[in-house]
């Protein structure tokens, strides 16, 4: 991992301009760096972490922070890890810019992982850049509702979330040598990952710790996404529906002492506990997939990392 930061750095510190220090600002955030290391270990599972498997890990990071940066501009979010973000120190245009750099470095470095006779993982990169577009559409058109029913929300999760895990996985299992059967596990293993990421993602936006999360409570409400644990909360008792609807709209205004009422309705009524659980059972679908993968310390590693990012916390 510590080559494929040094990899990340070079590519975000290329030159001096307001994108690249947009684009580095966001890198010296920190983060989990899932996605990667998900694409190392699925190598590890068949065969030695080269070259390749670095660019292509490098990759899926960067289409990762340029999806976050973009994010941060159509959320208008002022917020993330815990510091200010690009947008808003640089605006918006320099953000837009410098995502766009970075998804071409993304490019650049799977072109040169894949290699010429390694279409598969290019091409399906090019179709999860636009599964994550198209579950950014699917969310923008759920914007401004203060309901969202659960098959469009997984319809969200799925484009904007899983498919990266997923590609993430199945490259780095190509790339090992993994047989086709395996690719396709480790690929729903990846998908699955995802799925439970954002689940518990969107649980603590009502039952986190802002310090530990890097994120203002609410944050998801306040820039008009509706997830799953308010869906699950509106469907509580014979009038959850109308009470999440009258809370929403108010915390939408603005009012605090709502968002606050909100933030208690929801963990009250056992949605939030109720998404956890899902968040384990995504989670153990997951497990289940490394069932074909050879039992190794790489794989171990993998079920780790999937049991700790469904206890996660922060």
């Amino acid at each position: 991992m510590a080559e494929i930061e040094e990899l990340i750095a070079t590519r975000v510190a290329a030159g001096v301009s307001p994108g690249t220090e947009s684009a580095r600002h966001l890198f010296d955030a920190g983060g989990k760096r899932v996605r990667p290391l998900g694409l190392l270990l699925a190598t590890a599972c068949f065969g030695a972490i080269d070259a390749r498997a670095r660019d292509l890990g490098a990759a899926a990071e960067l289409v990762h922070m340029a999806t976050l940066l973009h994010d941060d501009v159509i959320d208008d979010a002022d917020q993330r890890r815990g510091r200010p973000t690009s947008r808003r120190v640089w605006g918006n245009a320099v953000s837009v810019l410098a995502g766009d750099m970075l998804l071409v470095e993304a490019l650049r470095l799977a072109s040169m992982g894949a290699g010429v006779s390694d279409t598969a993982t290019w091409t399906e990169l090019v179709a999860t850049l636009g599964q994550l577009v198209d579950g950014e559409i699917i969310q923008l058109r759920g914007r401004v509702a203060v309901s969202l029913d659960e098959a469009t929300y997984f319809a969200i999760v799925r484009g904007k979330t899983a498919s990266l895990f997923e590609w993430a996985l199945r490259a780095g299992a190509r790339t090992g040598g993994a047989p086709q059967a395996a690719v396709d596990a480790l690929g729903r293993f990846g998908a699955s990952l995802g799925v439970a990421f954002q689940l518990v993602d969107d649980l603590l936006d009502y039952d986190g710790d802002a310090a530990r999360t890097g994120k203002t409570l609410f944050a998801d409400l306040a820039e008009g996404k509706v997830t799953l644990p308010l869906i699950r909360a509106a469907s509580a008792g014979t009038d959850g529906g109308a009470r999440v609807g009258s809370l929403v709209a108010r915390v939408r205004e603005g009012d605090e002492a709502a968002a606050r009422e909100l933030g208690s309705f929801v963990r009250e009524s056992g949605a939030c506990e109720r998404v956890r659980q899902l968040a384990r059972g995504e989670t153990d679908r997951a497990l289940a997939e490394l069932a074909i993968v050879p039992r190794c310390p790489a794989s171990e590693a993998l079920a780790d990392v999937a049991r700790g990012l469904a206890a996660r916390v922060s």
